[in-house]
């Protein structure tokens, strides 16, 4: 019995992965180690390892080593990059091509063949089998060592197979050459390998732009003196300077200075965000016009930007369940495909029709069968799925968050912080007879400027933003529990609740009317007399509505969960478009609400930002995280969303029925190619040559597919 714990993962880079019958291999080898839990993935060329005490890292490179391939640690550096990889590649093409065009032109036109041609051919093929596909041969026999047969397996033996029958023919002067299929189907199966590994890198390469968005280096400030720093230097608590046009070293807060934040390679907002002292700032984001001082309270991988990389990895190296079955599949593909081919030639002869015929048929069996696309299926899509996610500022969890979100038809929104900005802002003045709104305005902010109560800041911000300058405040008083006092440009100022004043009947029928909404409404006087009543709200976001019409669009039911009273959530939801609300639900009581809703039969998503959103959102069939929440409502989600942008919501939920809808799309093309193309191959209708460009075909264009993902775009 496995008794080992699990107390470590990590992911190895392997090296000589052809097809998915090798990631298949490399799975099952490692799951066999006491402890061990892996997840090999062909198109990202990764494994994700969890192990316990009983196996080190070191014996789980040597475990992929013994399979036949080669792995390292993620600090190691790679023998076999990706670029060096594609380049050997692209040489070995260019070579094969030039030497295969005439033994092809040779074979299919009568005119150019000259005494003694067959030699010639001979001579410009037998480098392309040997050298040109020499890849293929090489992992063929380190395959054959251990006991196992992979996609090469099979080109080899159908190449060498074509080339040794026709030296046979040529030295014997007796029998059909097959020269040109020889060479002809090497060429093809390089360019499609060649293909497949240039449209690869272009999959993983939004992820690899997100690792390398931070800054390098860092302008510290020690004892008040900048001294620029690699950014691995850098410590908690240090104070680091950031000039317009530069990068932002890490996720801190500022300190010194203003700006506006250009933050759109995180979170795909293109508007930048204006930035001041006290406000949190985000590393790799870019300093747009303003001289910024920032105090570093995240590093190194605690930052946003490595939190981002290693959610979109993490979903990069899991599986669909589909892509299971597919990998089980490629596991026994190739050795029932040998069967077949000799099934194949065995048939041919037995009816009594000749060896060429046999032959053929036989080779185009081995070399049309074609488990690569199969493996390629999954991983590709959410390499690019995944990727164009995180330029959008949507980091999806994995391959399961796809299936939740075609089959969720409710979204449960929490109000403050989602739909609405979580923040008070002035909405309305409203003076008595004969006041002047600014003026009242005026003198209210300029007094409530000396408080800190957010109602108090909501009216200072709306003031200045309205009027401009505010005056001074002489002799600031708290009135406890009704408001606050003091002396502004000569009057004695009162601002507060409706008992520090006596109100007119127009200003208590406002006031009263805004409470009634579920609004915040504060007197206005001075020099004894009331002038005017202030409304004060969370202020819906802008988008919400916008946001909300998207979701009908999908088919999806809005929902409002809300802890405030039920006048102030519907007023809120009638703004933005919600019928459905419910009110006055304590934190602990919205994980309830969620289940009552689902044992109705819905499919719920929910989407918040806050701690007492996080129950909620883990109970949630599909469970979306705004950016601007907590770590621990981020931690409980499938999905976050790194903009502040309610209509991140519908984009997300298109962005993954989109990629699961191509992986499934992939997966039938697959599957169909080769449950169609064996028989017809078998049946002797297709030529070897046909075959191998077919062959090709489909794995370029599983990994083609995949890459029209990289155009989704937001519907606005």
């Amino acid at each position: 019995m496995n008794t080992a714990q699990k107390t470590a993962a990590v992911e190895l880079a392997i090296d000589g992965m052809t097809c998915a019958s090798c990631a298949h291999r490399i799975e099952k080898k490692l799951n066999k180690l006491d402890g061990v839990t892996a997840t090999v993935n062909f198109a990202t060329e990764k494994a994700h390892v969890s192990y316990g005490d009983a196996v080190t890292r070191e014996q789980l490179v040597a475990t992929v080593e013994e399979t036949g391939y080669h792995a390292h640690l993620p600090e190691e550096p790679s023998d076999n990059a990706d670029g060096d990889t594609t380049a050997s590649l692209r040489r070995r093409l260019w070579i094969s091509a030039a030497l295969t065009v005439p033994v092809i032109a040779m074979a299919m036109v009568p005119p150019l063949q000259f005494a003694h041609w067959q030699w010639l051919s001979l001579v410009l093929a037998a480098p392309v089998v040997v050298w040109g596909a020499w890849p293929f041969h090489k992992a063929t026999w380190a395959n054959l060592r251990h006991g196992s047969a992979t996609m090469d397996t099979l080109i080899s033996m159908g190449t060498l197979a074509a080339l040794g029958w026709s030296v046979y023919a040529v030295l014997s002067g007796t029998g059909e050459v097959y020269l040109e299929v020889a060479a002809g189907v090497t060429t093809l199966i390089l360019a499609g390998r060649y293909f497949e590994a240039r449209a690869k890198r272009r999959a993983g390469a939004a992820i690899e732009a997100l690792m390398h968005l931070g800054a390098k280096d860092v302008a510290v400030l020690r004892g008040g003196v900048e001294q620029r720093i690699p950014i691995s230097q850098l410590a908690l608590g240090d104070e680091f300077v950031v000039r317009p046009g530069e990068k932002i070293a890490t996720d801190g807060v500022v300190v010194e200075g203003g700006s506006a934040v250009d933050a759109s390679l995180l979170t795909g907002e293109s508007a930048p965000v204006d930035v001041g002292p006290g406000d949190g700032v985000v590393g790799a984001t870019v300093n747009v016009d303003g001289r910024l001082v920032v105090r570093a309270n995240r590093i190194g991988a605690d930052t946003q930007l490595a939190q981002m990389a290693r959610l979109v990895e993490d979903a990069q190296s899991g599986k669909a369940q589909a892509q299971r079955l597919a990998d089980r599949i490629s596991g026994v593909f190739v050795p029932i495909v040998i069967v077949l081919a000799l099934a194949t030639f065995g048939f041919w002869v037995g009816i009594g029709d000749s060896v060429a015929t046999a032959f053929t048929a036989a080779v185009a069996v081995l070399i049309i069968a074609c488990p690569c696309a199969l493996g390629l299926a999954t991983p590709t899509a959410l390499m690019v799925g995944t990727g164009r996610g995180a330029q959008l500022g949507i980091l999806i969890k994995g391959p399961e968050v796809l299936e939740s979100t075609r089959s969720i038809d409710t979204v449960v929104l929490d109000k403050t912080g989602t739909v609405t900005t979580g923040k008070m802002a002035l909405l309305d003045v409203i003076t008595a007879s004969g006041e002047q709104p600014d003026e009242v305005l005026r003198l209210a902010g300029a007094l409530e400027d000396s408080s800190e109560h957010p109602i108090a800041k909501a009216i200072a911000g709306g003031a200045r933003d309205k009027v401009g300058d505010l005056p001074a405040v002489a002799e600031f008083k708290s009135l406890e529990g009704l408001g606050v006092q003091g002396t502004v440009a000569g009057h004695t100022v009162l601002v507060g609740r409706r008992q520090l004043l006596d109100l007119p009947d127009e200003l208590a029928k406002a006031m009263q009317q805004a409470e009634s909404e579920g609004r915040t409404a504060v007197a206005v006087g001075w020099d004894g007399q009331a002038r005017g009543v202030l409304v004060v709200a969370d202020a819906v976001k802008p988008t919400s509505a916008e946001a909300i019409g998207e979701l009908r669009a999908l088919g999806l039911t809005p929902i409002m969960l809300t802890g405030d009273n039920e006048a102030a959530a519907r007023v809120i939801a009638k703004q933005v478009g919600i019928d459905e609300v419910i009110a006055e639900v304590l934190p602990h009581d919205k994980v309830s609400v969620i289940k009552r809703l689902q044992a109705d039969g819905r499919v719920i998503a929910m989407a918040g930002d806050g701690v007492n959103d996080a129950a909620a959102l883990a109970q949630a069939d599909l469970g979306l995280a705004m950016g601007s929440g907590t770590d621990v409502a981020i931690e409980a989600s499938d999905l976050t969303l790194m903009r502040d942008d309610l209509r991140a919501v519908p984009d997300a939920i298109r962005l993954s029925r989109r990629t699961l809808a191509t992986i499934k799309g992939n997966l039938f093309w697959a599957f169909a190619y080769n449950v169609a193309a064996i028989p017809l191959a078998a049946a002797g209708l297709l030529s070897p040559m046909i075959a191998g460009a077919a062959m090709a075909f489909s794995s370029v264009f599983v990994v083609s597919n995949s890459l029209r993902l990289r155009r989704f775009n937001p519907s606005r």
